[in-house]
C-alpha cells in the first residue's frame, strides 16, 4: 500500500492545491511506497497566513505553557518510536537500529531541551545611575525552517522546537526526498491539538516552495540546513530584504591523528566518523590525516575495519551501513569516485556499488577509502557526501593544520593526540566551528553549532538558536 502524505495547514491535512504529487523512493530498493505533495507558492501563503493568524496567541502564550505543548508533542513522539524509527529507516536508507537509537529519540530531546529552554530563556537588566535598562527578546512572527534530507525528523525538529518555543509561528519545508516522520509528527500535532496553524508543514521541491517560503514578505527569518549552493542563494534573497537568516551548510572535515593519539577507541571513531550514516552527514570526518610514523598502522587497521562493514538491508539488525538516500546521490557519488581515480587516487577498500541480494534496485555503495592524492584536488576540497574516506600523510603539527585548513569548509575537525597543551593549540589554530578532541559526535544542545567559510552562516543550538529566533528591544527607563 502506498502511503499518501498532506501539508499541515492551519491545522488542516491537505493535498496541493494544483493536485500535483511527487514520488517518495525507498533507497534499499528504489521502489515507490509514498507520494508526497508537489507544494508551490499558493500552498506557502495559505500557511504563511495560517501561521500569521495563529501568531498573536500563541506569542502572548505564558512560556510554560508553549514550554507544555512542546512536551505533549515529545511524549506522542516517543510513544510512537517504533513507527516513526521504521518510517525513517525506510525513507533514508539508515539502518533502523540507527533510526531506534539515535534519530528518533533525539527528535524527541530536541522538542524537550527547547520546552526547557522556553522557560529559562531570560531578558537582560542593567542598572546605571538615574537609569534601569532592560532588552526584551521578542519572538519575530512567522519564520521559516528548511531541513535537509540525511537526518529528517533530527533535523526538523531540531529547528521547529526552538523557533516554537520562542514564541514564532512556523512553516517548515522538509526535504521531498525524505518527507515521510515529518508528516508523521504534522500528524501527531494534528492528534494532540496543537494550537492550529502554529506548525505548519508545506511538502514540495526547493524552486516551488522553498524560494516563494523564503522570498515571503511576511516571513521574518530562514533557517536552513543543506547544500553550500543552495545556502548562498537563500543568503542572497534574505539579504535583499534584510530578513535574519542562518546557514548550516556543508562539510569537508577534518581528522588529524598524531602518532600519541590514544588507541583504545581510536579505529573503531574513526570508522564510525566516516561512514556513520552512509556517510551522509554534515559532520563525518571525510579526510583523515596521519602523522606519517603512525600512518601505515592506522591505515591498515581503518581499511580492515571498513571491509568488515556489513552493508545491506537496513531492517537487518546485522547491518552497519545501508544505500544512500536516492538515485541522484548515488550518481553523484559514483562520479566522484571516477574523479578521485582520474585523480591517482589508489582506491584501498569499495570504490564500487553494490547490490546486496534481494535489494538489486537499492543505492548501496561499498565503503571506500582512497590513499595517494593531495590538500589541492577536488575528491579533497569538494563535498561527497557519501561513504568515501581519504588519507593524507603529515611530518609536523604546522603541515597538518595546513592540510586540515586547505578546504573552502570549516564546520567540525577531530584531533587525537595525547598531549593537552597540542589539542589545546591544534583545535585554536583550526578553522572549524566544531573541534572534537579524542572523541566525534559528542554533542550537548546548550552548546553553538554551525561553521565558519562555506560551511555556513550563524550558529543554532541552546541559547544561540533562542537568540536568532527573537529580537532583541532594549528599553530605557530614567529614574529622574
Amino acid at each position: 500500500m502506498t502511503l499518501r502524505l498532506s501539508h499541515l495547514i492551519g491545522g488542516d491535512a491537505r493535498p496541493a492545491r494544483d493536485g500535483a504529487w511527487l514520488e517518495v523512493r525507498d533507497p534499499a530498493t528504489g521502489q515507490v511506497f509514498a507520494h508526497c505533495p508537489d507544494g508551490g507558492a499558493d500552498d506557502v501563503a495559505e500557511a504563511v497566513a495560517a501561521a500569521e493568524a495563529a501568531f498573536p496567541a500563541w506569542s502572548a502564550l505564558p512560556a510554560p505553557e508553549r514550554a507544555a505543548w512542546l512536551n505533549r508533542l515529545a511524549d506522542a513522539l516517543e510513544s510512537r518510536l517504533e513507527d516513526f524509527a521504521r518510517a525513517e529507516s525506510r525513507d533514508a536508507g539508515k539502518p533502523l537500529a540507527l533510526a531506534r537509537s539515535l534519530d528518533i529519540p533525539r527528535a524527541a530531546s530536541n522538542l524537550r531541551f527547547f520546552a526547557a529552554a522556553a522557560t529559562q530563556f531570560a531578558s537582560e537588566s542593567h542598572a546605571a545611575p538615574g537609569a534601569i535598562h532592560y532588552t526584551l527578546r521578542q519572538p519575530l512572527g512567522v519564520v521559516a525552517c528548511i531541513s535537509p534530507w540525511n537526518l529528517p525528523l533530527y533535523l526538523f525538529t531540531w529547528k521547529i522546537a526552538p523557533a516554537l518555543a520562542a514564541g514564532n509561528c512556523v512553516v517548515g519545508k522538509p526535504s521531498e526526498v525524505t518527507p515521510v516522520t515529518a508528516w508523521m509528527l504534522g500528524e501527531l500535532a494534528r492528534e494532540i491539538g496543537f494550537p492550529p496553524g502554529v506548525l505548519n508543514i508545506v511538502h514540495g521541491r526547493g524552486p516551488s516552495v522553498g524560494e516563494p517560503l523564503v522570498a515571503h514578505p511576511r516571513v521574518k527569518a530562514v533557517s536552513f540546513t543543506g547544500s553550500t549552493a543552495v545556502g548562498l542563494r537563500i543568503g542572497e534573497a534574505c539579504a535583499r530584504t534584510l530578513k535574519k537568516v542562518s546557514l548550516e551548510l556543508g562539510g569537508k572535515n577534518a581528522t588529524l591523528v598524531f602518532a600519541d593519539a590514544p588507541r583504545g577507541k581510536l579505529i573503531d571513531t574513526l570508522v564510525r566518523s566516516a561512514f556513520l550514516n552512509s556517510g551522509q552527514i554534515c559532520l563525518c570526518g571525510s579526510r583523515l590525516l596521519v602523522e606519517r610514523s603512525a600512518y601505515d598502522e592506522v591505515r591498515d587497521a581503518l581499511v580492515a575495519r571498513a571491509r568488515a562493514l556489513v552493508v545491506g538491508d537496513p531492517a537487518d539488525p546485522a547491518t552497519q551501513m545501508g544505500p544512500v538516500v536516492s538515485q541522484a546521490h548515488f550518481d553523484k557519488v559514483m562520479a566522484c569516485l571516477a574523479r578521485a581515480r582520474e585523480e591517482g587516487g589508489r582506491v584501498l577498500c569499495g570504490g564500487e556499488a553494490l547490490r546486496p541480494a534481494g535489494h538489486a534496485g537499492g543505492w548501496f555503495i561499498a565503503p571506500t577509502v582512497i590513499e595517494g592524492l593531495g590538500p589541492a584536488c577536488r575528491t579533497n576540497t569538494e563535498e561527497i557526501f557519501g561513504p568515501v574516506l581519504t588519507l593524507q600523510a603529515f611530518d609536523t603539527e604546522a603541515e597538518a593544520l595546513a592540510l586540515a585548513n586547505a578546504t573552502p569548509y570549516g564546520l567540525a575537525a577531530s584531533v587525537w593526540t595525547s598531549d593537552l597543551a597540542r589539542a589545546h593549540r591544534v583545535a585554536g589554530a583550526l578553522e572549524a566551528g566544531l573541534v572534537w578532541v579524542n572523541t566525534w559526535m559528542n554533542r550537548d544542545l546548550r552548546t553553538p553549532f554551525g561553521g565558519v567559510k562555506q560551511s555556513g552562516l550563524g550558529r543554532e543550538g541552546g541559547w544561540e538558536a533562542m537568540r536568532f529566533f527573537t529580537e532583541a528591544k532594549n528599553v530605557t527607563i530614567s529614574l529622574d
